[in-house]
């Protein structure tokens, strides 16, 4: 090893949980490096969320059209796939990443490419791709951000198969005739309809009792009745005991149990991603590698007051933009440790307390129809010992769902904490519905009375007219 080169802060993983830290860290004046193995940018960059809505967003704005009178006619037809892969790989920027790395040379951070691992208390070693050796050190702070990578279940046969997970999803360059896809989660119905839009035959195998199984219920049913409209094949309640294929190409068998044979041209795994913590060196500060990292709500690590854990890695929300969210907390939180002086403000929605991770924590997934919520849904109030009320309304009985598509389906639903009178969460589902979600973000990380709601009025004829009939329906 080469003599450590010293930083204030060091990040391992450069995706945008890595990036937001050290754009604040550098912001607060503290000298940064970055490491990243992979492509600057990270998973959402490359293989999940940019490439994925980049493969969606025709698919939904089709399914849109079609049910406007006077368009629908004219977007009957199939889509341009190679325009759509084209417009897909220019949002990834060719799964090269030289403008993240532009930008992290504006803002003065340092990049260094290869494999890091800590290397005891305020240590990373890298090893870089030409087999150079690298020893930072931290004055102050060294941030694990090493995101998650996709799990392949232990069923017989499976990971022989090749399968696609998320990364393959979103990065395939051709339609599969025949796409199976195993489990319900987002990734499994994001891509069941993209995939079904693009001109596969897709099926999907869920385990359990429908799709997006950590959302209000009505939102898996009616993504899974639309999927089916779109000549999908959904099925719930299944198991997969075994896979058969010849190698990792022809086709390939899902042995159900029972011994129910389902055979397609590729298969998707989608049932759960793992910590990336395997190698990083955790056990070289006396934290068990390969699992989760267990951070407080300024994203530090318990019992070492010199490593913070942002994004995926630390299990709170697994979302991008929630990484980012931590990102900022952290950076501050790094900051003003360094500063010294004033105690941090880890109060509840203080500066330096990532609060939203339990208590407002927004979701979109871009099905057809979208779905929306943020904060509790109504079984998960219920378990926390809530006294709450649910409200629901119809949204195709709002005028402006009903102008925005013939024969609009779609449902919304308002938890109502019945002893403070605010909202702990709210659930949008229905096409375009995604853009009503941030109004109930701001709602329930202000805390806002319910009360005053009343005085938040929608303009007409928009969707978002649906919070005045929630709250008309809750106040009888």
């Amino acid at each position: 090893m080469t003599d450590a080169v010293e930083y204030d802060v060091v990040v391992l993983g450069g995706g945008p949980a890595g990036e937001n830290v050290a754009d604040r860290t550098r912001a607060a004046g503290l000298s940064t490096a970055l490491v990243e193995s992979e492509l600057v940018g990270g998973e959402c960059s490359y293989w999940a969320c940019i490439p994925s809505k980049a493969l969606l967003r025709p698919v939904l704005a089709r399914a849109d059209a079609r049910r406007v009178p006077g368009l629908a006619g004219a977007a009957g037809g199939p889509l341009d796939t190679a325009a759509v892969f084209a417009h897909r790989d220019y949002w990834t920027g060719n799964w090269k990443d030289g403008g993240q790395i532009d930008w992290l040379d504006s803002v003065g951070a340092h990049v260094y490419r290869g494999h890091g691992r800590l290397y005891g208390i305020r240590k990373v070693a890298v090893t870089s791709p030409e087999g150079e050796h690298h020893v930072l050190s931290a004055r102050h702070a060294v941030v694990v951000a090493t995101g998650t990578r996709a799990v392949v279940p232990d069923v017989p046969g499976m990971a022989g198969a090749g399968p696609w997970t998320s990364r393959e999803a979103t990065s395939a360059q051709a339609a599969p005739g025949r796409l199976l896809i195993v489990g319900g989660s987002v990734v499994a119905a994001e891509m069941a309809t993209a995939w079904q839009g693009l001109g596969s035959q897709v099926t999907v195998l869920v385990r359990g009792s429908g799709l997006l199984p950590r959302m209000e219920p009505f939102a898996g049913e009616l993504v899974a009745e639309a999927l089916r409209e779109a000549g999908a094949v959904v099925r719930t309640g299944v198991t997969v005991e075994a896979v058969v294929r010849d190698g990792s190409t022809g086709p390939v068998t899902v042995v159900l149990e029972g011994g129910e044979l389902v055979e397609g041209d590729e298969l998707l795994v989608a049932t759960g991603r793992a910590p990336r913590t395997e190698d990083i060196g955790l056990d070289t500060v006396g934290l068990p590698a390969g699992q989760w990292i267990e951070v407080d709500d300024s994203c530090r690590v318990p019992g070492h007051d010199w490593l913070y854990a942002v994004g995926d890695v630390n299990h709170r929300a697994l979302l991008t933009h929630q990484g980012k969210y931590q990102a900022r907390i952290a950076g501050a939180a790094i900051a003003a440790r360094a500063e010294g002086g004033a105690p941090l403000d880890t109060r509840p929605w203080g500066a330096h307390a990532a609060t939203a991770d339990t208590r407002a924590v927004p979701q979109v997934v871009f099905t057809d129809p979208e779905a929306a919520a943020v904060g509790l849904s109504l079984a998960e109030a219920e378990r926390a010992g809530h006294r709450v009320r649910a409200v629901d309304y119809d949204l195709s009985k709002v005028s402006g769902a009903g102008l925005y598509a013939d024969g609009y389906r779609g449902r919304a639903r308002m938890v109502v904490d019945l002893d403070r009178g605010i909202l702990l969460g709210a659930t949008f589902v229905g096409p375009g519905a995604a853009e009503l979600l941030h109004a109930a973000t701001v709602a329930v990380a202000g805390e806002v009375p319910v009360e005053r709601l009343w005085h938040a009025v929608p303009a007409f004829p928009t969707i978002s007219e649906i919070w005045l009939r929630l709250l008309e329906t809750y106040r009888g």
